[in-house]
């Protein structure tokens, strides 16, 4: 069913998501959205699926990206060199934008079991270079939309009337969908978005596809000027379907990758490390473990 007023949106490609691990950092990982092909999937550069106990990931540097952190099950503990330090539960999102530059760290609190997303963004040229900031995305305070079997949790941008709290560099609209069984939700996207819905757990029905748990489905940028929607039908018979559904205008500029850092050139990154070696991202924390 397509919302009225709008365009029904189509999906361009399905992929399944590439398990891996254990690994030095964590008891399992998985990729879910790889960063081979840029061009395929930008503003959104890649995202993995982490289970891990102990040691997790231990302080490291960023630049030039932003990262978001969903948290699927128990407790992420973090700091940085902000001087920020919690722990995030089930539900709750950290969005952290690296900017000009930062150290952090991500744990399982206690060492016991933290089971995570992390999504990176793309950001323009002109400011990947932006003072950092951190926002933690408490499940409370996000907004949400409520209808017959559908629960929508607004993380970022605008849903029909309801608009998410995180602040972005880049508009985009960051949303986590909650079906029961054979319900449906069609979210309004602009057209020149692109947009990927990952299903967490059950079985979806996307744009007519079907889309199991693990994977992620894409539907790129639309040439029309209307606004268009995407139909997502809760497809499991026997649970709950979830979907992180994320979209955003492509920034088509150069983006080069260097390990933690992503920058426009590969001047840029070989600046990124010189600084984070000379101390500009500042000292490595000495936070305590909470």
């Amino acid at each position: 069913m397509t919302t009225p007023g709008t365009v029904a949106r189509h999906i361009d490609r399905v992929r399944t998501k590439a398990m891996g691990g254990p690994t030095t950092q964590v008891d399992k990982n998985a990729l879910i959205i790889a960063p081979d092909d840029v061009t395929k999937t930008d503003p959104f550069l890649l995202m993995a699926e982490d289970w891990f106990s102990e040691p997790g990931f231990e302080w490291h540097p960023h630049r030039g990206v932003e990262t978001v952190t969903v948290v699927l099950d128990g407790v992420l503990e973090h700091g940085d060199s902000l001087g920020h330090a919690g722990a995030l539960e089930p539900g709750d999102i950290q969005w952290m934008t690296a900017g000009r530059g930062i150290i952090h760290r991500e744990l399982a609190y206690r060492n016991e079991h933290a089971h995570t997303l992390q999504l990176w963004l793309n950001l323009p040229t002109d400011k990947r270079m932006v003072e950092t900031r951190y926002q933690d995305v408490r499940q409370a305070d996000q907004a949400s939309i409520e209808g017959p079997g559908v629960l929508v949790r607004v993380v970022s941008g605008t849903a029909g009337e309801v608009t998410g709290p995180a602040e972005n560099h880049w508009p985009i609209t960051g949303l986590m969908v909650t079906l029961e069984p054979g319900s449906t939700y069609s979210p309004v996207l602009s057209p020149e978005d692109r947009a990927f819905a990952f299903v967490i757990e059950g079985n979806a029905t996307i744009a007519g596809k079907t889309v199991s748990e693990g994977q992620v489905a894409w539907s790129d940028p639309m040439k029309v000027t209307d606004p268009t929607s995407l139909e997502l039908i809760g497809a499991d018979p026997e649970r709950r379907t979830t979907v992180m559904l994320f979209s955003g205008k492509p920034i088509r500029e150069s983006i080069v990758f260097g390990g933690p850092f992503v920058m426009s050139s590969r001047a840029e990154i070989e600046q990124a490390y010189l600084d984070f070696q000379r101390g500009k991202f500042g000292p490595i924390p000495r936070l305590a473990r909470l």
